[in-house]
């Protein structure tokens, strides 16, 4: 498994010093929000040469390099996947120009959250809103696969403002219906922890973890993560035995005292991860 972190964490401004702590604890992998990644850009999902060119270097310098993109409908307005025809021609558009940037940098991972995008209006059916996002998310799925890239379904809890898949166990089901290869489930920890199910997490490694395309080590409402290097490590250790090989993510807003809270986050995946590798060593 590889280590990585969100740089949503930190402002465009900071984020040389923040590639300099991840380098520093030995992180390779770098989770973005292109808004934030391609700031100076006009348009960060479609960057000019040089501003791509100098984003990939500065990164490049630092040992990084691109694992996950989210924010995926950044900037984009009057998209919905359960509005009319018109909301949800944005939503295929916004979506399909993540896809295109995730395939001209080779991201090989795209998080699908945007909760208030998918929430299932009142009079539909949640039967019919499933089957009308599975045959959307199968033609998203051939594009990301044209692309070289997946696109992971993320449950967002109902307290995030949506009311489509809202637990793993929804997440999970959806996946299966889509049965699409480009098209895989993610574990959230923070989801986890705000449905009450963070405690079955090792125990359902064994089947989760081969299909799963990410993970973010998250805490409610993306507060610093982890915030308990402790209870982390039998989530690493699951994942390890279990054979995942994709990137383990820290997921977090930028906290009130900045890079030096990033910093205490980083300290505290590193250190769950050495324990979690020397575990039965």
């Amino acid at each position: 498994m590889r280590l990585a972190m969100s740089n949503i964490a930190w402002t465009a401004e900071e984020r040389l010093e923040a590639y300099a702590i991840l380098a520093e604890a030995g992180i390779t992998g770098l989770e973005i929000a292109p808004g934030i990644f391609f700031h100076a850009a006009a348009d960060p999902f479609a960057p000019d040469a040089a501003s791509a060119d100098r984003a990939l270097r500065e990164i490049a310098d630092a040992g990084l390099s691109l694992v996950s993109m989210q924010s995926l409908l950044f900037g984009v307005t009057g998209a919905a996947l359960f509005g009319g025809a018109e909301a949800r021609g944005v939503f295929e558009r916004g979506m399909t120009r993540a896809i295109m940037l995730a395939g001209r940098f080779g991201i090989p991972n795209l998080v699908f959250g945007s909760p208030a995008q998918r929430r299932v209006p009142e009079g539909l059916a949640m039967a019919d809103a499933l089957e009308q996002a599975a045959a959307f998310f199968r033609r998203l799925g051939d594009a990301a696969a044209a692309a070289g890239t997946r696109i992971s379904i993320e449950a967002n809890p109902a307290a995030y403002g949506t009311n489509f898949l809202t637990t793993l166990e929804e997440a999970e089901a959806f996946v299966a219906r889509v049965d699409h290869p480009a098209i895989a489930p993610i574990l959230d920890l923070g989801a986890m922890h705000m449905n009450a199910s963070f405690a079955s997490v090792p125990a359902r490694l064994p089947v989760l973890a081969p299909r799963l395309a990410h993970v973010h080590v998250s805490e409610p409402d993306l507060a610093p993560a982890p915030a308990d290097a402790a209870a982390l490590v039998p989530v690493l250790r699951g994942l390890k035995v279990s054979g995942y090989a994709g990137a383990v993510s820290i997921e977090m807003k930028r906290p009130p005292r900045g890079l030096a809270e990033v910093r205490g986050a980083v300290h505290r995946l590193v250190a769950a991860h050495r324990a979690a590798e020397t575990v039965d060593a």
